[in-house]
C-alpha cells in the first residue's frame, strides 16, 4: 500500500468516528477548538500506528482522544487563574450537531452548558468517568481499560462525580420546551422593562454568570440573587434599546438567545426549573463565538 493510499485509509477510519470522538473531547474540554486540536493530534498518532494491530479502531481511537484530553484539561486548570471573570463552555450551535444524532435525554444534557459549567467542579478523571458513563453509556470495566484503571475505581469516580454534581444538576430538570417558554417570556419583559416580570422569572437564588474573557464588557464576577439579576438584565435593555436584537437559537443542544446590537454579540443559555429560571451563562467573549452564526 502506498503512503497516500494509507493516509487515505487511516483518515477514512478516522472520519467514520469524527462525530463521536469530537463529542467525547468537547464534552470534557467545554471548548469547540480544542476538541479539534485534539482530534488533529489523535489523527497524527494514528496515521503513526500499525493499524494491523488494532482490533478495534473506535476504541483506540476513544483512548487516545480521552487521554489527550486530559492531558489538556490538567493543563488548563492550572492555567485558570489567568483568565479575566468567569469561565463558561464555549457555545456550540446543534441544529445539525457536529456530534452526530443527540437522541437521548443524557446525550442532549451531557452536552448542556449548565451541565458543562458544573463538570469543572470534577476532577480530570471524575470528568471522564462520567463523561464516558453518561454521554456514551460504555461500562466500567471498558472505562477502566481507556483510562489504566480498574472498574471498581471507575465505578467509585463515577459516584464520586454524581454527588459533587446533584445539587447542581437539580437546577436544570426543565426541558427543550419549557427552557424555550421561559426565554421568550424573559425576553419580552426585558423588552418590555417591566422589571416586576423579570424578577418574577427568576429563582429567588438564581446565579448570572458572564464570559466575556477580557475582552469585551462583561460583569467580572457572578450576579446572585433574581432581583440583582432583573434589573442587570433590564439595565442592559435599557442602555442599548431599541438597538438589541434576540434571537432563539438552538446551542448545545438546547434553546437560546443570540443577542446583538451594533458592534455587539452575547449567547444567552439558562438553566430552568419548577417554572422559573435558576442560572443565566452570558458569552460574549467572540473567541467562543467564532462557530456562532448571525
Amino acid at each position: 500500500m502506498t503512503s497516500s493510499s494509507a493516509a487515505a485509509q487511516a483518515a477514512g477510519a478516522l472520519t467514520a468516528h469524527r462525530p463521536m470522538l469530537l463529542g467525547l473531547a468537547y464534552r470534557l474540554l467545554g471548548s469547540l477548538h480544542d476538541a479539534e486540536d485534539v482530534l488533529q493530534e489523535a489523527y497524527l498518532r494514528w496515521l503513526a500506528v500499525d493499524r494491523d494491530s488494532v482490533a478495534e479502531p473506535r476504541r483506540y481511537l476513544s483512548r487516545v482522544v480521552t487521554r489527550l484530553s486530559l492531558d489538556r484539561l490538567r493543563a488548563r486548570q492550572a492555567a485558570r487563574e489567568t483568565y479575566v471573570g468567569p469561565w463558561l463552555p464555549e457555545p456550540v450551535p446543534t441544529d445539525p450537531s457536529p456530534f452526530g444524532p443527540l437522541e437521548t435525554v443524557e446525550q442532549r444534557e451531557t452536552l448542556s452548558t449548565a451541565l458543562l459549567h458544573l463538570l469543572e467542579r470534577l476532577t480530570p478523571p471524575e470528568r471522564a468517568v462520567y463523561v464516558l458513563h453518561t454521554a456514551f453509556a460504555l461500562p466500567y470495566a471498558e472505562i477502566g481499560d481507556l483510562l489504566d484503571r480498574s472498574a471498581a475505581d471507575c465505578r467509585q469516580l463515577h459516584h464520586r462525580a454524581v454527588a459533587r454534581l446533584a445539587d447542581g444538576r437539580r437546577r436544570f430538570a426543565a426541558d427543550a420546551a419549557e427552557q424555550r417558554r421561559l426565554l421568550d417570556a424573559f425576553l419580552a419583559a426585558a423588552r418590555d422593562g417591566d422589571l416586576a416580570r423579570l424578577t418574577d422569572l427568576v429563582a429567588a437564588d438564581a446565579t448570572a454568570w458572564n464570559d466575556g474573557g477580557g475582552r469585551v464588557s462583561a460583569a467580572r464576577n457572578p450576579v446572585h440573587g433574581a432581583d440583582r439579576i432583573a434589573r442587570f438584565f433590564a439595565g442592559l435593555y435599557h442602555q442599548r434599546h431599541p438597538d438589541v436584537r434576540g434571537t432563539l437559537v438552538e446551542l448545545n443542544g438546547a434553546p437560546a438567545l443570540l443577542l446583538t446590537w451594533p458592534g455587539a454579540r452575547y449567547t444567552l443559555s439558562v438553566a430552568a426549573a419548577d417554572g422559573r429560571i435558576t442560572g443565566f451563562y452570558l458569552i460574549g467573549n467572540p473567541d467562543k463565538l467564532l462557530g456562532v452564526p448571525g
